[in-house]
């Protein structure tokens, strides 16, 4: 059986605000660590039947960068989800709503430029 390994290391400030996030991956063409301003890791905890979540994210990640980050997560939650059920009507329903989430994300952003 093979193993593989993902590293995470966050570097924090004296309020325990991530400073920076780097990963790397032992199944990976790519040698050294990979910078990111933002991260979300889930697990499914199959006893307690609970999501386990690590969210973090940067002050230097802006907020219409956190936007495209959600926008492109929820995407890739609809791939999964129809992967691994096959259900295509609730994994388009998925993207729709990731559709949406950004229209009325630059609806606001353009209302709030404006001012």
């Amino acid at each position: 059986m093979k193993s593989s390994n993902i590293c995470i290391e966050v570097t924090t400030d004296e309020n325990r605000i991530p400073q920076s996030i780097r990963w790397k991956a032992s199944d990976t063409t790519a040698e050294n660590w990979e910078d990111a301003k933002a991260m979300l890791v889930s697990f499914w905890d199959g006893k307690s039947k609970s999501a386990l979540r690590i969210d973090l994210w940067t002050k230097e990640m802006l907020v219409d960068e956190m936007a495209d980050f959600f926008y492109q997560t929820f995407f890739t939650m609809a791939d999964t989800y129809s992967r691994a059920t096959r259900n295509q009507e609730l994994a388009e329903y998925i993207r729709n709503f990731a559709k949406e989430f950004l229209k009325k994300f630059k609806e606001r952003d353009l209302r709030e430029n404006k001012l």
